[in-house]
């Protein structure tokens, strides 16, 4: 039987009796026929599963009661980010869903030379809380009780001057690159990837990525659209130095 699991943006703690979110009260009880007594996990990202019980159910509200807390321990131990060129509209949603669900640690939605989205601020507010929306529900099916950190999206040259130097490796994805995955060597650090947007990375984003020590990483010998190229490259280094 299918495990329901709500994301919750509360703290959690046993005994403790909560609203479900309004979108997911309806959905528990209208989609999924859930009533009085019927069992649920909550989680809220800190890497726990909280299984609960619904205690009311009513057309405007769904209150829960949490029974217990256990670890989730599904994370990769390969730490991963995914630095991505912004898609255009539901390309971007498909990357962030994937991404989450293939274990990356962090998503940074870059602004690049050849972008073709443009982001006001108001407009970049909303995308972020929609991303962040998407990636949750990415976890709640694919069971891990970390959410993936999403940033504000950010120019490139403003996101490689925020770098720490954590050691871990720099990828660019770029069709003529020289190493492949297998031949990555990781240091316990994790890696970086970034890939570009639909009409890829530009020769001022390259050169400003190898000026900051980014090696060109390469899939094999077809050029690969935005939306499957940083999510292959993602599941092979998963298959290769992470889950694997």
């Amino acid at each position: 039987m299918r495990t329901i699991r709500i994301h919750v943006d509360v703290p959690l703690a046993i005994g403790a009796e909560l609203a479900l979110p309004a979108q997911a009260g309806e959905h528990v009880t209208r989609v999924l026929r859930q009533v009085v007594g019927d069992r649920l996990n909550l989680f809220n990202g800190d890497g726990r599963d909280y299984p609960a019980s619904i205690i009311a159910a009513g057309k405007r509200e769904v209150m829960v009661r949490v029974e217990s807390s256990l670890p989730v321990d599904n994370e990769s131990p390969l730490r991963l980010t995914l630095a991505q060129g912004v898609a255009r509209g539901e390309k971007m949603d498909l990357i962030v869903q994937k991404a989450t669900e293939l274990g990356v640690t962090r998503i940074v939605p870059l602004l690049t030379e050849r972008a073709e989205v443009k982001l006001d601020a108001s407009r970049a507010e909303k995308r972020l809380a929609h991303w962040r929306a998407v990636a949750a529900s990415a976890c709640e099916q694919s069971g891990r009780a970390c959410l993936p950190q999403i940033t504000a999206a950010l120019p490139l040259a403003a996101w490689l001057d925020g770098l720490d130097q954590d050691g871990a490796l720099r990828l660019a994805l770029l069709p003529e690159a020289r190493y492949s995955a297998r031949e990555l060597r990781f240091a316990g650090a994790g890696a970086l990837l970034v890939v570009g947007p639909e009409g890829g990375l530009g020769e001022r984003d390259i050169a400003t990525l190898t000026a900051a020590g980014f090696a060109g990483l390469r899939l094999g010998p077809r050029i690969l659209r935005t939306e499957t190229a940083g999510l292959a490259a993602l599941a092979a280094l998963q298959a290769l130095h992470g889950d694997g």
